[in-house]
């Protein structure tokens, strides 16, 4: 049974996984190489890869990595707080936070890197198997966006199939729609055929 005491911590988590995810590393790294604004660059988004289409590869990689960690440590934190249910809160936040930061007008990132950290911490081996689809589908076709879509969609039935606890499904089904949602543009891209390719 769920009591006040729950309610608020699990609110406080997902406060917690918020602040973590909403934080811009991508716009603040480029920023701090002399780049300038990533939101000008490309989709706008304060992702690793647009962040890479500013021109430089290794803070597209440091984008990468510590989008996936603030992910990542938000889970720990939930999770030793309160098992599934604190890992499932946390983890939504941050991907919440990342894709919709209040510091930038809720226009953040597409979720991929944040909520892979939060997958591979909460469900290692779901989350290891959803890497493998990426780059397979990337290696294959060339696009990043459908490859994270593949995966993405992958998340929920996997964890389903796999009877991980029913908070961390919950978890896993929000975060795609979340993810779908921010590729609307991507998505329609890849239907008229003009989606750039890995590489250009």
């Amino acid at each position: 049974m769920i009591d006040e005491t729950s309610i608020m911590i699990f609110a406080g988590l997902f406060v917690m996984g918020y602040l973590s995810g909403s934080v811009p590393y991508g716009l603040l790294l480029v920023r701090a190489a002399g780049l300038g604004d990533v939101r000008k660059f490309g989709s706008g988004s304060t992702g690793a890869t647009n962040v890479l289409r500013a021109g430089n590869k290794t803070i597209a990689a440091a984008t990468l990595l510590l989008d996936a960690l603030k992910g990542a440590v938000a889970v720990w934190i939930g999770g030793y707080v309160d098992g599934a249910f604190g890992m499932a809160f946390a983890g939504l936040g941050a991907v919440i936070g990342h894709l919709f930061p209040v510091w930038l007008g809720f226009k953040g990132g597409k979720g991929i890197a944040t909520g892979a950290g939060v997958v591979l911490t909460a469900m290692p081996l779901i989350g290891l198997i959803g890497a493998a689809i990426w780059l397979t589908s990337a290696v294959v076709t060339r696009f990043s966006s459908l490859s994270s879509l593949l995966a993405c969609a992958a998340m929920p039935v996997l964890a389903i199939a796999l009877q991980r606890p029913f908070p961390l499904q919950a978890m896993t089904v929000l975060i795609a729609v979340l993810i779908y949602e921010r590729h609307r543009g991507n998505i329609a891209r890849l239907i008229a055929g003009t989606e750039p390719r890995i590489g250009r």
